[in-house]
Parts: structure tokens; sequence; C-alpha cells
């Protein structure tokens, strides 16, 4: 389980993520973003609770006394990646989504992983982000030429 564990869970926040790119591109005639965004977060909140019990006993009060900060570094974070995802994909598209991606391996694999919690990096992690960067630039090239 130790290798299939790391691409199950990526794989099943990829499927997400293409659902989540999916509903946004759709809500093209939705006048305002936030009543889209609010709607979809209902979504995501009701699901979240109904999978609770199957994750052992919660106990919100306990998250909210040692990670009361953090709940509220995440909830800002999922609020502004609904927010992102939302303009980027109605204005420019679902296509886009390689940009999105390179910012996101270079904020949360450097920001955060290295700067912020001091995880493990060697140059094959640098050697992928650099193939990442130019993957982004190959790509507008890509897009400049349709």
């Amino acid at each position: 389980m130790k290798a299939y564990g790391p691409l199950l869970f990526a794989s099943v926040a990829a499927f997400g993520n293409a659902l989540f790119a999916a509903g946004q591109k759709k809500s093209l005639n939705v006048q305002n973003p936030f009543s889209f965004i609010f709607v979809a977060a209902v979504v995501c909140v009701s699901l979240t609770l109904l999978a609770v019990p199957l994750f052992g006993k919660a106990d919100f009060g306990q998250v909210l006394k040692h990670n009361a900060l953090w709940a509220l570094v995440s909830g800002i974070g999922l609020f502004l990646t609904y927010l992102g995802f939302n303009l980027l994909y109605t204005h420019f598209g679902a296509s886009q989504y390689a940009l999105y991606a390179v910012i996101s391996i270079i904020t949360t694999s450097v920001v955060v992983g290295l700067l912020l919690f001091k995880e493990p990096f060697n140059i094959y992690h640098l050697l992928a982000i650099a193939f990442a960067v130019v993957s982004v630039f190959m790509y507008s090239l890509g897009q400049a030429r349709l």
C-alpha cells in the first residue's frame, strides 16, 4: 500500500479536481460567481459531514482548540481556490489548468513544503519543478499559435 497509497489518493484528488473544473467551466451563465461558489461549497460541506463518521469519532471542539489558526488558513485557502478556479475557468477555460498546476507546484511544494515545513528536497525535485515551468512555457506557446 505504501507505493500505491499516494497514487490512489492523488488520483482521487485529480478526479475531484476535474469535476470541480467542469462545474466551474459550465457556470458561465451565472452572473455573480459567488452564487455558484456558495452552492458548490454547500455541496462540499454536506458531503464532508456525511463522510465524517466513516473516518472515526469527530471532535470538532478539539479541532478548534488545537487547530483554529490552521483551520482559518485552510478556509481562506479553499475560498481563494474556489474563487480563482471560477474566474480562471469562466473567463479563460479549463485549458488554462496547466498554468494553475505549475504555479501550484511552486507555491505548494516549494513555499509550503520546503520553506514553511522544511520537508526534504533534492535535485530530482528541483528538476521536476524546472520541467514543469518549461511545460507551461511550451503550453503558452501552443496557446498563442491557436
